[in-house]
């Protein structure tokens, strides 16, 4: 903690000497005075109310969906292999029926691109949907805090916990709490490491001790990554660390459904009694001047998981769960007063009072459109280009150690190395042919076998009757063709003549 001080002394005059050589010291007429100002805030925990509604549902529903996902996919069996697969080692990557190798870059480009746009989309109508209902940070958040609530029990209960003393009560309900947490994070490790190394064999390696040692750092890593920032971290991963809350002012405009509080119906806030609301009209409840519907009980803070207080307006620390809108909701039914006090809502539609209706046309703006044409041309040319694409990919990489030679019989060689790719779930026997000069054809053999989503490097020789093309280079073609006829492919080259 950084700190600033600043100290003022006054001193009394001092009579004159009485000799050069004497001074008489006389005491301070006032006392230095020191003043502290904090440079920084000191970090707060939040204990957050747990609460039940419908956008608390929505988060749950997305929680279970995004887990069943990443839980269940690496145990998902695609035939005789692991459906989703990232093998590193092998440069393949499996995806259901689809055999990825690194040449297909393209397709993770496009799909990081969608991504994006996504996001912008989303963020335009609806700001920070991602944040609030999908985030992994958020979802594990919840979990965490879920568990937390089980176990230390209700967010008054945790808080008379922490702030007594040492018992046993205290040793074992924090104790249990983080071994669970901690299970959970290595099980995430786990389940995160079987994406690139067969679950099932991940699995038994890890019941023989015998994992390998990047195996083990990446559980390890991945799995106090989520312990660390899902039990403590929390909200400071989303206000302090993620970008999307600084740049997300970028995406938003006064038409973004936003969660918002309605000052005009709420303020000026305060206590009053249920049955003074349930008494008087409805009508009557959303205008009088005498007191709001707001009656500061402080809920919509209390659930809030980044412990803001939206009465406050628009902030980036808002994540847009809408949990607020829950609580306050079921205060309003207590009350007597109609739901709605914090809702989604835009600013525009907010200060013009307008119907959710005119909401919802509104969100369809320039923006919107836009974002959504670029999307939907980007997902159908990437779907369609999967949909085409060649289950084939051929390399071509010269020989360096013999670049051109007189073969017996008078023939100019050339050697090359073909590296094939059988991009299928069945072995191939692929022809190879070569064209672009008159007499050209491949001497070496002519056929390959490779297995089932397999590679196979192969040397080829090309050879030209001498004296039949005039030296230089020259440019000539590969052409790799599976005898099924599935799939065809052409491949440029050079052939060299000497001078």
């Amino acid at each position: 903690m950084s700190e600033l001080a600043t100290s003022v002394t006054d001193r009394a005059p001092a009579p004159k000497p009485a000799s050069p050589r004497k001074v008489i010291p006389i005491a301070p007429a006032a006392e230095a005075r020191e003043e502290q100002v904090g440079l920084y805030e000191a970090h707060r925990k939040i204990y957050a109310r747990g609460v039940d509604g419908r956008f608390a549902r929505w988060r749950w529903a997305l929680v279970f969906a995004t887990q069943l996902v990443f839980y269940g996919l690496p145990w998902l069996e695609w035939g005789q292999r692991q459906a989703v697969l990232f093998d590193l080692g092998a440069r393949r990557f499996f995806i259901f029926g689809l055999v990825l190798y690194p040449q297909d870059l393209i397709y993770l480009t496009g799909l990081l691109v969608i991504s994006a746009l996504s996001l912008f989309l989303f963020t335009a109508v609806a700001g920070r949907l991602w944040c609030g209902y999908a985030c992994p940070q958020t979802v594990y958040t919840e979990m965490f805090m879920w568990i937390e609530e089980k176990i230390e029990g209700s967010r008054n209960a945790r808080i008379r916990l922490d702030g007594g003393g040492f018992t046993a009560e205290k040793l074992v309900k924090k104790w249990f709490k983080h071994v669970v947490w901690i299970a959970i994070g290595l099980w995430t490790g786990f389940s995160f490491v079987g994406y690139f190394t067969p679950i099932r064999e991940l699995g038994l390696e890890f019941l023989q001790t015998r994992m390998g040692a990047w195996e083990i750092f990446w559980v390890l890593f991945y799995g106090f990554a989520t312990y660390g920032n899902a039990g403590f971290m929390r909200e400071q991963v989303c206000k302090y660390m993620c970008p999307y809350a600084r740049f997300q002012s970028a995406m938003f405009d006064r038409d973004t459904l936003i969660v918002s509080y309605d000052p005009q119906r709420g303020e000026p806030r305060g206590v009053r009694a249920k049955a003074r609301a349930a008494a008087r009209p409805m009508a009557s409840a959303m205008s009088s001047p005498a007191r709001g519907d707001c009656i500061d009980c402080k809920l919509c803070v209390q659930v809030c998981p980044t412990g803001i207080d939206i009465r406050d307006g628009l902030q980036y620390e808002c994540i847009g769960c809408g949990l607020c809108v829950d609580a306050c909701n079921l205060v309003m039914d207590k009350m007597a007063t109609p739901r709605g006090l914090i809702r989604y809502a835009t600013q525009n539609g907010m200060a013009a009072r307008w119907t959710p209706r005119q909401l919802l046309r509104r969100v369809l703006r320039p923006r919107v459109l836009v974002y959504g044409a670029v999307l939907a041309a980007l997902s159908i040319g990437l779907l369609a280009s999967l949909v085409a694409r060649t289950p084939l990919k051929v390399d071509v990489v010269r020989d360096r150690a013999s670049l051109a030679r007189i073969a017996e019989g008078g023939q100019l060689e050339n050697v090359y190395r073909l590296q094939i790719m059988n991009a299928t779930e069945t072995p191939q026997r692929y022809r190879i042919t070569a064209s672009g000069l008159a007499g050209l054809h491949v001497s070496s053999e002519d056929t390959v076998e490779v297995a089932p989503a397999q590679s196979r490097w192969v040397a080829v020789r090309l050879q030209l009757p001498y004296g039949s093309a005039p030296a230089g280079s020259h440019k000539v073609q590969f052409e790799i063709r599976a005898e099924s006829g599935e799939a065809s492919v052409a491949e440029p080259a050079v052939f060299l003549v000497p001078r």
